[in-house]
Formats: C-alpha cells, sequence, structure tokens
C-alpha cells in the first residue's frame, strides 16, 4: 500500500505521535530559529517571545534567538514572516492586537495577517488592567464610572496609538457604560504611562506587566481587570463583570509562520510550543506577568483569530478608529 494512502489510515493520535517522534528534532538540528516580535524589547509580546526561546531550543536542538522588528502597527513584521522562507526557521510572535485589529483600522494591500500567517500556537492570555493616577478622585470603579457621568468629556484616557487594545478596549468600555472620555494617544505604551504617572492624563487600560511596580508603589490606583477571573498578582482587584460590566477583554500572544508553512512543519512546531507552554516554569513565569499560559492547536487559535476580528470591528466602527 503507498505511504499516502496508509497516512489515511492512521487515527489521529496515532499520526500525532509518529509526526513528533521521527523528525521534530532533526528538522532543526544545528540551524538558527528566528522569532521575529513586533515592538520593542521589554513589553509583553518580548517577553512572551523570551520566555518562549530557550526551552524551544532545548526541545528542537536549535539555537532560536528573539529579534525585535518594530513598526507599521505589527505590518513590518508580520510582512517578513509571511515573505519568509517556509522551513520554520523564521517565525512570528504576535500580539493579539496585531492579528485581529490591526487589519480594520490599518490595512496593507495585499497582507492580511489572517490569511498570510499560519496558526501555530498559543502562549498566554493577559487580561488587561484599568489604572488611574495616583490624584484620581476616586478608589474604586463604581467611584470612577460616578466621576465620569458627571463630568461627560472631562476625563481623558491614555493608549498606545489609535487602533491599539487598549484603545478600542476602554471604547468597548465607554459604549457599555455609556459614558463619553476623550482619547489622548501615544506612541507606545511607554510615553502613555509616563504621562499616566506624571498626572496628564487620568487612566489607561494595558496589560499587567508595565503596571505592576506601580501600583505596588502607590503610583498608579488599579480599579478594575478585564479577565474572567481576578488575576493571583492583583486579588484584590475586582474584575470589570464583579462590578456589574460585561468587559471581558485580553491580550494574547501566539506564534505563527508563514501561511506556506507545510502542514508537517506546523504540527510539529505546535506539539514542541505546546511541550514548553505546558512546564511548570513557563507557567510560572507567565503567572509572574499577570497572565496565563494557555496552549492551543493550530485550529483553535485561529479560531480565536477569527472571533476576536469579528468582536472588535463593531467597535473600530462605532468609535471610527483610524490607524495614525
Amino acid at each position: 500500500m503507498p505511504a499516502i494512502q496508509r497516512r489515511t489510515f492512521l487515527g489521529a493520535a496515532a499520526a500525532g505521535a509518529a509526526t513528533l517522534a521521527l523528525p521534530a528534532r532533526a528538522q532543526w538540528a544545528g540551524k538558527n530559529i528566528t522569532l521575529l516580535v513586533a515592538s520593542a524589547p521589554g513589553g509583553t509580546t518580548d517577553i512572551s517571545a523570551r520566555m518562549l526561546a530557550e526551552p524551544l531550543g532545548r526541545i528542537l536542538k536549535a539555537n532560536v534567538v528573539v529579534e525585535n522588528r518594530a513598526g507599521g502597527n505589527g505590518n513590518i513584521a508580520g510582512q517578513a514572516v509571511a515573505r519568509a522562507n517556509p522551513d520554520g526557521t523564521t517565525l512570528l510572535v504576535q500580539y493579539s492586537g496585531y492579528q485581529a485589529i490591526t487589519p480594520l483600522v490599518q490595512p496593507v494591500a495585499g497582507f492580511d495577517p489572517g490569511r498570510d500567517l499560519k496558526p501555530i500556537g498559543h502562549l498566554i492570555d493577559a487580561p488587561q488592567v484599568m489604572v488611574v493616577r495616583s490624584t484620581f478622585p476616586a478608589n474604586t470603579f463604581q467611584e470612577f464610572l460616578a466621576y465620569v457621568k458627571a463630568n461627560p468629556g472631562k476625563v481623558n484616557y491614555a493608549s498606545s496609538g489609535n487602533g491599539a487594545l487598549q484603545h478600542v478596549t476602554t471604547e468597548l468600555l465607554k459604549d457599555l457604560t455609556q459614558t463619553q472620555m476623550t482619547h489622548i494617544p501615544y506612541r507606545g505604551t511607554g510615553p502613555a504611562l509616563t504621562d499616566l504617572l506624571a498626572g496628564n492624563v487620568d487612566l489607561t487600560i494595558t496589560t499587567p506587566p508595565p503596571l505592576l511596580p506601580h501600583i505596588k508603589a502607590g503610583k498608579l490606583k488599579a480599579l478594575m481587570t478585564t479577565g474572567k477571573t481576578r488575576l493571583p498578582v492583583l486579588p484584590d482587584v475586582p474584575t470589570a463583570t464583579e462590578t456589574g460590566v460585561a468587559l471581558v477583554a485580553s491580550s494574547w500572544f501566539a506564534v505563527y509562520g508563514p501561511a506556506s508553512l507545510p502542514a508537517d512543519l506546523q504540527d510539529r512546531l505546535s506539539a514542541a510550543v505546546r511541550q514548553v507552554v505546558e512546564t511548570a516554569e513557563f507557567k510560572r513565569k507567565a503567572e509572574e506577568q499577570g497572565a496565563k499560559a494557555i496552549p492551543m492547536t493550530p485550529a483553535e487559535l485561529a479560531a480565536l483569530g477569527t472571533k476576536e476580528r469579528a468582536t472588535w470591528e463593531r467597535i473600530v466602527k462605532l468609535a471610527n478608529i483610524k490607524a495614525d
């Protein structure tokens, strides 16, 4: 019986085992694998890539390096991976905003991450935290809403740029609570956070890593999180749902390859990424960042991307969000 016919008779589990048993390590042994990150060092995307790189290299017997290639609202790094040799040596560690929101606010002719990037594996999910400046006249989320409703349009919020997840999440909050706030876009989370700490803006909503030191130091007040459950690193901060607002929104970070990556290489890389994400060490590091390690199959990751794009498309249209 020809090999291709024999393969069709293997059960899914047996096929997966066969895929892993032989060439997963040999395929990349001694080679260099580049994880492209579409942001500057220090952000959550960069952190998750570096959490992955060393253990992934051990599994694949390869030299895995992280390369930061920021710009174009994620499109520069995304296009580089889409055009890369489909041998699994150039991969993208992608932020959900660039995967699901950027195509809505800053489309690039001839490139769509949902079409031109092949899902490999999910890394971490990081709910966002809403923080206000230390001098803001509210200490709870309910007090915050009362103040905003009493002062329509006078409260301003910072984001890392038009179309960023911080932007669309706050617009969703405005829609759900029927409040008015003014958007102040910055070119990155760093500048936005600097102005917030200086008291020049009132609030921001973003992932925990850059906020935690300032919350613990009392320089920012955390009023709510956007996850389904409370964050272990901020156990006293309620979720939006607990406060009566049905807002659940997370940033997620995942690995993609070129769309032309062969299915067998996709399966091997996916299995290796999953092996890393399921380790106690990776889970511990994720929790320290206020995130959760969540492995996914390529099909599950693809479905997540499709769902997220549909979710945010309504808000992008409602708020008439345009890229910078």
